[in-house]
């Protein structure tokens, strides 16, 4: 580790959670170069939902790249970017009645989300836009102004502006219409709330708590946007590809954004990747007037095109209901287990996480989990929240041993704070 404490920036963080030197992956297992092995309930913050070195992605990637494929190309035309196009058009919009144009922004999620802004106050001619409370959406300027956690907002050194934030979906509690509340800042003359460009929202808020939306909100959310002419860019950055149970995670809701960021595992295999998913009537870009070099990333296009055989049928949909349900079903058992422990459980699909209102108790559990092998991260502007979010293909045997890993956890942590209650700790 003296490596990385002389040569690497402060700015580290990933590495103090989980503080060894990784060598190798392989679907829901990392091991560290001392031959230790965990079990992954990070998934690459989201990236890795079809697990680490993917056979099938990661030999396709391989015969192109020992075939001269071409690796980087800007936004000039080639095979792989072609193909991909196709393949998502066939597999993915199609058959959800889906029509988008697909622009390639950059190889990250914040390339995607600055490029929608963009394009949604060039299409409007407004420069306002409404984020909602918790959210998260990037570390550039346009997406940090976005971005509800005070921590991060304050490193961007600068005011950040054309910004109004509105209550998630239960922010102000579960009887009130946080949507009743910001349409009335639209309908009056007096709130000085300006007429926005677009609304931009996470049905789930991954890095906000797992903040969990419901369908009746986001249709209603929809149906506000149409009222006042308001474009509607769902960021599916970390819930897309699957996360929650459906490819986008918001189609059970019926619902149709004008615009669509995707990135983490669009990729397949942690190749960066990003999409903005447009509809075709507000395609207005002029050539060139948004670019960026690594927009070409063809290693990507192939692992993409190849992760999307997934969704060629309903194998993999139904693994993640299962299986989601299954980790919903453990983590109730466990908030009703350690009463003392105030924990709460939310999530939808694969990514489910317990929330506990005491302070540094998620941390606790995560640190505990991670020194008995099952790497899991904490969310929240708190780190209130430890979060459980497996690759998508994980094996249900691993994914009851880390569970059981978790289980132990959590019943340490609590013996150390509550011994009258839970016992004396054993660690």
């Amino acid at each position: 580790m003296k490596t990385f404490d002389k040569l690497e920036s402060n700015v580290r963080g990933y590495i103090r959670d989980f503080p060894v030197v990784f060598s190798t992956a392989k679907d829901a297992h990392m091991v560290d170069e001392d031959g230790n092995v965990y079990i992954d309930f990070f998934a690459g913050a989201g990236v890795m939902n079809y697990g680490h070195n993917n056979t099938k992605i990661k030999e396709a990637v391989v015969e192109y790249m020992m075939g001269d494929g071409i690796t980087h190309s800007l936004d000039m035309g080639t095979e792989a970017k072609r193909t991909f196009l196709e393949t998502f058009n066939d597999v993915i919009l199609k058959p959800r009645g889906l029509e988008y144009k697909i622009q390639f922004p950059g190889p990250t999620g914040t390339n995607a989300v600055e490029s929608a802004l963009k394009l949604a106050r060039k299409v409007t001619g407004r420069t306002e836009v409404v984020s909602f409370s918790n959210g998260f959406h990037g570390m550039t300027l346009g997406s940090l102004a976005l971005t509800g956690n005070a921590t991060k907002r304050a490193g961007a050194g600068v005011p950040l502006g054309n910004v109004t934030t509105m209550p998630f979906d239960g922010y102000l509690g579960v009887d009130a219409d946080t949507l009743a509340y910001f349409e009335a800042f639209l309908n009056d003359a007096g709130s000085g709330q300006d007429k926005p460009a677009a609304v931009i929202v996470e049905t789930v808020q991954g890095e906000g708590g797992v903040n969990v939306a419901s369908w009746k909100w986001l249709r209603n959310l929809e149906k506000l946007c149409r009222r006042h002419d308001i474009l509607m860019i769902v960021d599916d950055i970390q819930m897309g590809c699957g996360r929650t149970g459906t490819f986008f995670s918001f189609e059970i809701a019926g619902i149709h954004p004008d615009m669509v960021c995707l990135s983490k595992a669009i990729g397949g295999m942690g190749l960066p990747m990003a999409l903005v998913l447009i509809r075709p009537d507000l395609d207005v870009w002029s050539p060139g007037e948004h670019n960026g070099t690594f927009r070409g990333n063809n290693l990507a296009f192939v692992a993409a095109t190849k992760a999307l055989d997934y969704w060629r049928d309903d194998k993999l949909e139904e693994g993640i209901v299962f299986k989601g349900l299954r980790v919903r079903e453990r983590l109730d058992a466990l908030a009703g287990q350690f009463p003392k422990a105030q924990l709460v459980a939310r999530g939808r699909g694969m990514i489910q996480a317990l929330e506990s209102k005491l302070d540094g108790f998620a941390e606790e559990i995560c640190a505990e989990a991670f020194a008995n092998g099952l790497i899991m991260e904490t969310a929240g502007v708190r780190s209130q929240v430890a979060k459980v979010m497996p690759p998508l293909t994980i094996d249900e045997v691993v994914l009851e041993q880390g569970l059981d890993i978790l289980e132990n956890a959590i019943a340490q942590v609590a013996a150390r704070r509550f011994p009258n209650a839970y016992g004396k700790s054993v660690a």
